[in-house]
C-alpha cells in the first residue's frame, strides 16, 4: 500500500514517510503524529440545543475584499485570514482502494485536503487543542447531516472507522490551514471551522471526477490491461488547464492515489481554487501501470466476446437494494449501465440502488437519481425525482415495455445512450444482478 507521504521532500525528518504508524490509525497508508487532546466541554458540541441553535451561535468567517493568490506573493502578507500561508498549496487527494475495497466501484474516494508549503514541504498537527474527536457530532450539530451522509460513502478508510479517518485528516491537516484559525471568525464558537473544512474538501472532490475523466479517455479498471503515466496524465490534466497531478502507486505499479494541486485566491472558505503545478514527484513508473478493478464488481465483456458470454444469474430479490444493470443483446451479456445511465461494454459496472415507489421502484447511482429524460435513460444530481420503473422478473421495464434501444453497440471507450423509443438500430434489455 502507498503511504500518505510526499515523495522526495527537502526535509526527510519532516516527511510523512517518517511518521510512526500507530494502532489508532484509520488506514495503513495514513501516518500518525497526531495526538488526540483531552477535550473539555468547550470543544464538544453535544451540549448545544439543536442544529439551528448551533448555526445561529456561529459567527461569520473573514470577508476578503482584495484577495491574493497563494504562493504568488512577492512580499509578506499579514492578513492570513484571507491568504493561505505558509500552506499555500492545497492538495485534494484521492484513493482508489482495491485490497481491501473501499468506496463505490465506479468512483475514487476522498483522502483529504492538505495545506503544503509552496516549496513542497509541509507542517502537520498544528493545534492539538483543536484535535477534535467527534467530527460526526460536530457536523450534525451544524446542520450538515447531508455532508456526513456523503462522506460515509465517499470519504472512507480501507481499515478502521471513517470517524477516526476524519479526525486524523482534520487534526493533521485542517488545523494547519491559516484561514481556518479561530481568530478568522467573528464571535468564534469552538468547532465552527470544522464544517468549512469538510464542506470545501467534499465540494472540491465533486469537481474532480477522476473515475469519469479516466473512463472518458478509455482508461478503465482492468485485471490485465496496463497504461502509461502519460496516458493517465493526459486524461486528467486535460480537465484542469494542462496541470499534471501526482500519481501514487503501491507494489511499484498499481495505481491507488491521485493528488490535485491548487493555489487559492482568498480563504479556503470562500476563495477561488486555481489549478497549479505539482510539488512532488509521482511514485508510479512511466509504463506498465495497473489500474485494478475493485473486488466484487462484474467485469463487462467486450463486444468481440459477447456472443459467447452467458447471461449472469441474478441473485437476491430483483430490483431490491443494491445491484448492477447488465445489458443483454441477442441473448448474451454485453456490458452494463454505468453511473450516468449510459451503456458501456468495457468499463466497470456501476452500483445502482433500487428503492420501492408505488407499484414499482426508482433507481439511483453515484451520479444521482435516474429518469427517462427526453426519451433517454439519464442519472444525474440535477434529477430531483426519479422515474418509477417496473420489472418482469429480473428484467427492467418502462411503461410495461422491457425493450430499450441504442444507435449502436458501443466499443472501446465509447458510451451509448439508452433510449426508450424504437427509432434506433440496436435493441437491448436490461437485467438486474443483485450484489
Amino acid at each position: 500500500m502507498a503511504t500518505e507521504a510526499h515523495i522526495n521532500l527537502p526535509d526527510p525528518a519532516s516527511a510523512r514517510l517518517s511518521d510512526t504508524i500507530t494502532e489508532n490509525m484509520p488506514s495503513v497508508r495514513s501516518v500518525s503524529g497526531f495526538a488526540v487532546a483531552a477535550l473539555g466541554s468547550v470543544q464538544s458540541v453535544l451540549g448545544l440545543n439543536s442544529p439551528l441553535a448551533r448555526q445561529a451561535s456561529a459567527g461569520a468567517f473573514a470577508t476578503c475584499s482584495n484577495p491574493q493568490l497563494s504562493c504568488h506573493n512577492t512580499s509578506v502578507v499579514e492578513d492570513l485570514c484571507c491568504f493561505n500561508a505558509p500552506g499555500g498549496a492545497l492538495l485534494q487527494t484521492q484513493f482508489w482502494d482495491t485490497d481491501p475495497v473501499a468506496g463505490p466501484d465506479d468512483s475514487w474516494t476522498i483522502h483529504g485536503l492538505w495545506p503544503d508549503n509552496c516549496d513542497g514541504t509541509y507542517e502537520a498537527n498544528c493545534d492539538d487543542s483543536r484535535a477534535y474527536t467527534n467530527i460526526t457530532d460536530i457536523l450534525n450539530a451544524a446542520g450538515r447531516s447531508d455532508l456526513v451522509d456523503y462522506m460515509q460513502t465517499y470519504w472512507v478508510s480501507d481499515s478502521g472507522t471513517s470517524e477516526s479517518f476524519w479526525e486524523h485528516e482534520w487534526s493533521k491537516h485542517g488545523t494547519c490551514i491559516s484561514t481556518l484559525d479561530p481568530e478568522c471568525y467573528t464571535d468564534y464558537q469552538p468547532t465552527e471551522e470544522v464544517p468549512d473544512f469538510f464542506n470545501r474538501t467534499v465540494s472540491l472532490f465533486k469537481s474532480l471526477p477522476t473515475y469519469e475523466w479516466l473512463s472518458d479517455a478509455g482508461i478503465t479498471p482492468s485485471s490485465s490491461a496496463t497504461y502509461t503515466a502519460a496516458e493517465i496524465q493526459d486524461a486528467l490534466s486535460a480537465n484542469r488547464g494542462g496541470y499534471e497531478v501526482y500519481l501514487g502507486c503501491y507494489s511499484s505499479n498499481i495505481l491507488d492515489e491521485v493528488w490535485y494541486f491548487f493555489n487559492v485566491e482568498g480563504s479556503l472558505q470562500s476563495g477561488t481554487f486555481e489549478p497549479s503545478k505539482m510539488l512532488s514527484s509521482s511514485s508510479c513508473p512511466s509504463t506498465g501501470i495497473r489500474y485494478l478493478p475493485k473486488n466484487g464488481s462484474p467485469s463487462p465483456t467486450s463486444t468481440a466476446t459477447s456472443t459467447t458470454t452467458a447471461v449472469p444469474t441474478s441473485t437476491g430479490q430483483p430490483f431490491s437494494g443494491s445491484g448492477y444493470l447488465n445489458v443483454i443483446t441477442d441473448g448474451s451479456s454485453d456490458g452494463c449501465i454505468i453511473s450516468k445511465g449510459t451503456w458501456y461494454t468495457t468499463g466497470t459496472c456501476a452500483t445502482f440502488k433500487a428503492t420501492t415507489s408505488g407499484d414499482g421502484f426508482t433507481l439511483s447511482s453515484s451520479k444521482g437519481n435516474c429518469a427517462i429524460s427526453d426519451g433517454a435513460l439519464t442519472c444525474a444530481s440535477s434529477i430531483s425525482s426519479g422515474t418509477v420503473f417496473g420489472a418482469n422478473g429480473s428484467t427492467l421495464t418502462y411503461e410495461d415495455g422491457e425493450t430499450f434501444y441504442a444507435d449502436t453497440v458501443p466499443s472501446g471507450s465509447t458510451q451509448a445512450t439508452v433510449y426508450t423509443d424504437d427509432g434506433h438500430d440496436t435493441s437491448l434489455t436490461i437485467q438486474w444482478q443483485g450484489k
